[in-house]
């Protein structure tokens, strides 16, 4: 029984897998297992095949904040298209990585990411000359893990803008 459970567990949560198989190697390596196995070098490698999952995700969500900053804060209309078709795809790659052991994680790190994001937003604004939307940027996260990750869910422009795929969606 508890193999088909950690075969279940490898094919829907990877990376509560990954965690659990490092653990038992440590186990292993702790009770000193005569084995001719580098138990402890196992172990860190199966950790960072999850870790690598979760840097994947990580990184997707650092990259939707950003643009959601851009949709909210920015005046310009032209490149609203763009930043909506970047978080899509990146809403795609959290959707096709996240499990439910990542997701307290990722929230945990929200924070962080924000601050990465709201930094890169920053300097992508100035960059073309919007300085006022720049420094109008929240230092802190206006927004939730589930709104962030929700293919239904864009903030409402600070100037206006209405895009047309909204209200089509």
């Amino acid at each position: 029984m508890a193999k088909v459970l950690e075969r279940s567990l490898y094919r829907t949560d990877y990376y509560a897998w990954t965690k659990d198989q490092a653990a038992k190697l440590r186990a292993l390596a702790a009770a000193r297992v005569n084995s001719t196995l580098d138990l402890e070098n196992l172990a860190e490698e199966v950790e960072s095949l999850g870790r690598s999952d979760l840097d994947t995700v990580r990184s997707h969500v650092r990259r939707i904040i950003e643009h959601l900053l851009k949709l909210e804060f920015s005046p310009s209309t032209p490149p609203r298209a763009d930043w909506r078709h970047s978080v899509a795809q990146a809403r795609d790659e959290v959707e096709d990585h996240i499990t439910a052991s990542m997701y307290p994680d990722v929230a945990a790190d929200l924070a962080k990411l924000f601050g990465r994001a709201r930094r890169d937003a920053a300097m992508a604004l100035r960059r073309h000359g919007e300085e006022e939307a720049a420094q109008a940027l929240p230092t802190t996260c206006p927004y939730s893990l589930d709104q962030i990750i929700s293919h239904d869910w864009h903030p409402k422009n600070r100037h206006g803008i209405v895009d047309s795929s909204e209200e089509t969606v």
